[in-house]
């Protein structure tokens, strides 16, 4: 009898992933006979981990803090993983595991699932690896110039390093308090705690909101534009795209979209 098909996700901490209730929606939504769990995996642990994994498994969605670790152990990888310096996905193939990043499309698709408008100008509130990975996939829809705004400037210079030399934008980095908003796309890394009122009321230029965090929502930030009528994008949005694009390389399927994002909204929603 064939074996079967399983996947899962791993990360630390791990419990508090959607990943799990988005693509076990899929399988059940297709009547895949597919297994799909959340492991804990420390930093440090990925490969012994995924050296223990049976025949039976096929990928591997890869969250924080083992991103570069799904890099280095994979035997090929993609050029978007490269870019991003960091592997989501983790895919078994006959050559061996093949590391990919379905955050950058997921990115794109996202935005554009909400916003079609023009995109060539932009402001990422954060600096971290977030804002690198968002800003290569704003580079991706047009972007060339973009405005970070740091709680440090002094720890954004990798960031910059990977935006200026990988997706060659232009960039400056100005502190957070205070700093204006410029661009049709503002996207937001940083907490809710961090969301003060002042830095809310800056995000009102922009045509689109993308707010990355999704656990509370409506955060501060994307509470305010969905009341002026701006084009909203949530983090959710973010998983569910890049979950679509993983479901298909696990499964040779494609994803049902709003199957799987009905789905997370409804486990968000009973949290």
């Amino acid at each position: 009898m064939e074996e079967r098909l399983r996947c899962g996700v791993v990360g630390d901490p791990i419990a508090h992933s959607l990943s799990p209730v988005l693509h076990r929606a899929g399988y059940a939504a297709l009547g895949l006979d597919a297994s799909y769990d959340a492991t804990r995996v420390p930093a440090g642990g990925l490969a012994d981990h995924v050296a223990g994994l049976g025949p039976q498994w096929r990928g591997l969605s890869v969250t924080a803090p083992l991103k570069r670790e799904a890099l280095a152990l994979a035997s090929t990888a993609s050029d978007r993983a490269r870019l991003a310096g960091g592997a989501n996905t983790l895919l078994r193939t006959p050559e061996g595991w093949a590391a990919d990043n379905t955050d950058l499309p997921g990115a794109v698709a996202a935005i554009r699932e909400r916003y079609d408008g023009p995109a060539t100008v932009a402001t990422i509130i954060g600096a971290g690896a977030t804002a690198a990975s968002t800003g290569l996939a704003l580079a991706e829809l047009g972007v060339r110039t973009v405005r970070l705004l740091a709680r440090d400037p002094d720890r954004a210079q990798p960031t910059v390093g990977v935006l200026e030399a990988e997706a060659r934008l232009e960039v400056d980095v100005l502190p957070i308090d205070g700093a204006a908003v410029v661009g049709e796309v503002v996207v937001s890394t940083v907490p809710v705690a961090a969301q003060s009122d002042a830095l809310v009321a800056a995000t009102a230029s922009a045509a689109v909101v993308f707010e990355v965090v999704y656990d509370p929502w409506l955060s501060p930030i994307a509470a305010a534009a969905a009341a002026r009528g701006q084009a909203v994008v949530s983090g959710l949005d973010l998983l569910v795209h890049q979950a679509v694009l993983q479901f298909a390389m696990f499964t040779g399927h494609n994803g049902p979209l709003e199957t799987m994002r009905k789905a997370g909204e409804a486990a968000l929603a009973a949290r």
